[in-house]
């Protein structure tokens, strides 16, 4: 394999997530040619005294929000669903998809800092984000920002079209099919068969790695190095790691990788 520049891909680290901010009511906004609904959070110091929005009262005010008023967006406009604290469960978001798309709107993408709602987005097959509250607050180097989040497991396959986010470390019961995407800061764990896009140690940490039980990649990406799967695909699989050696990306067997190889 040999290292290359990187096409152009969703999962570029320099895309920031949306910086927003939250009060007790459900918003619908174009925001840099994203349109983005946020919802109240689930808890708030700065509004202690103030009840917390109930799932009923959200729901009730989301539809009036979307039914309510001129429409400023394009029919089939995709949505981003800014979560944050807020539990949510397969039903709601389910819930939430099925409103927008009584107004011709999409929900595309599902940014979380709870590990729940993350994994009920994923479940029903929408792209996730799931931030770190504790590297939302202040910045940290990007060994301390993959270890201050908990590993992400997922049961499932991740579905072309699907891109899954995480500041930790992922591991996958499945596998990831061609146009499907996982991106984290720590390592990524794939057992099944990697075909997809995967970008580790995405905030630019080099001793994140990549293990599969078969390695088919379109594209693989540790920290700021690239490359790409091999045209002819092997007779024979292993289970294999990807990492970052001196001379750019490197795949060896798991039973012959040594810790101490990484750079």
């Amino acid at each position: 394999m040999t290292t290359e520049t990187s096409p152009s891909i969703s999962f570029t680290p320099d895309v920031p997530s949306p910086e927003v901010n939250f009060n007790l009511q459900v918003h619908l906004k174009n925001e840099n040619g994203r349109l983005l609904l946020l919802l109240p959070p689930e808890t708030s110091s700065e509004l202690a005294t103030v009840t917390a929005t109930t799932w009923t009262e959200m729901w009730q005010e989301l539809k009036v929000r979307l039914n309510a008023g001129e429409r400023f967006w394009q029919s089939n406009a995709e949505v981003d669903l800014i979560a944050k604290d807020r539990l949510l469960d397969v039903r709601q978001l389910q819930a939430i998809a099925d409103a927008l798309s009584e107004v011709d709107l999409q929900l595309k993408r599902v940014y979380t800092n709870r590990r729940q709602t993350a994994l009920a987005a994923a479940t029903v097959g929408y792209s996730v984000e799931q931030q770190s509250s504790v590297t939302s607050l202040h910045k940290t180097t990007p060994e301390k920002a993959s270890s201050s989040a908990e590993p992400l497991y997922l049961q499932m396959t991740i579905r072309s079209g699907v891109e899954i986010r995480h500041p930790g470390t992922v591991i996958i019961l499945g596998d990831i099919n061609p146009g499907g995407s996982v991106v984290a800061q720590g390592d990524i764990l794939v057992w099944g068969r990697l075909r997809g896009v995967v970008h580790a140690g995405a905030s630019g940490n080099t001793k994140s790695v990549i293990m599969t039980l078969q390695m088919e990649p379109m594209l693989i990406r540790i920290a700021e190095y690239v490359a790409r799967g091999p045209e002819n695909q092997p007779t024979q699989f292993y289970p294999e790691v990807a990492y970052v050696t001196p001379q750019g990306i490197r795949i060896s067997r798991t039973i012959d990788f040594d810790k101490s190889q990484l750079i």
